[in-house]
């Protein structure tokens, strides 16, 4: 697993006025909490968080944050955006510790997607219904992703929650708090053009039947 580390400063002065001021000298501002400690109102420097941001394993790793020369663990928890640059506006960490689970969403990888059988032998397509999964675990075991393998779904099956494997240690948040554990994550299914076509056949084939069955009734009464 690459190990991620980003250097920022305390910050003191706060409001929309010094947070503008801040993104202009091409710093953007932040926030460290948790761990049983005070929030700590931190700038770190837009280009360098832009450059992390590229790495798909930084949303979902254990960060190394220094800030004026100390050393933090910490995770990434939110993350604001501008509406239509490519610009950070804020984003928020959290303290780990190391003996405390925490909640965080990592992204899913589909494995096999051409092999699948469904797919190969079915002519049916792969819909994705999830693309990330929240999980709870020890900072420790926090994975970078999560597999789905894809080989083994028929055409009109579809991949449950309860499908995926989890690495030791780890346990999808939803199904701790009562969640759905047949809830779809990936569904095969034929394409929708193909599957209009035959929802008509069908609608055809009952209106040629339904048609059909009047005239049975009144040969049998004329006999």
């Amino acid at each position: 697993m690459q190990a991620y580390e980003l250097r920022a400063e305390s910050r003191t002065k706060l409001g929309k006025g010094a947070s503008r001021r801040l993104r202009r000298s091409g710093r953007i501002p932040g926030t460290v909490y948790g761990a049983s400690k005070e929030p700590q109102s931190i700038s770190l420097s837009h280009d360098e968080v832009l450059h992390q941001l590229d790495h798909e394993a930084f949303y979902s790793s254990v960060l190394t944050l220094n800030v004026d020369a100390q050393s933090e663990q910490v995770v990434v928890k939110d993350l604001q955006r501008h509406p239509y640059k490519p610009d950070i506006l804020h984003i928020d960490f959290q303290r780990i510790d190391e003996k405390q689970k925490i909640t965080m969403r990592v992204p899913l990888h589909f494995l096999n997607e051409q092999q699948c059988v469904g797919v190969k032998s079915g002519g049916g397509v792969i819909s994705r219904i999830m693309t990330e999964l929240e999980i709870s675990c020890l900072p420790r075991d926090l994975p970078e992703y999560i597999d789905v393998d894809l080989a083994n779904v028929n055409l009109g099956e579809s991949v449950h929650l309860s499908d995926i494997v989890l690495p030791e240690g780890v346990e999808i948040y939803a199904l701790l708090s009562g969640g759905d554990a047949s809830a779809s994550v990936a569904t095969v299914s034929l394409p929708k053009g193909i599957l209009e076509e035959e929802e008509e056949e069908e609608e055809e084939m009952e209106e040629g039947l339904e048609e059909m069955e009047p005239e049975a009734t009144e040969q049998t009464e004329d006999e």
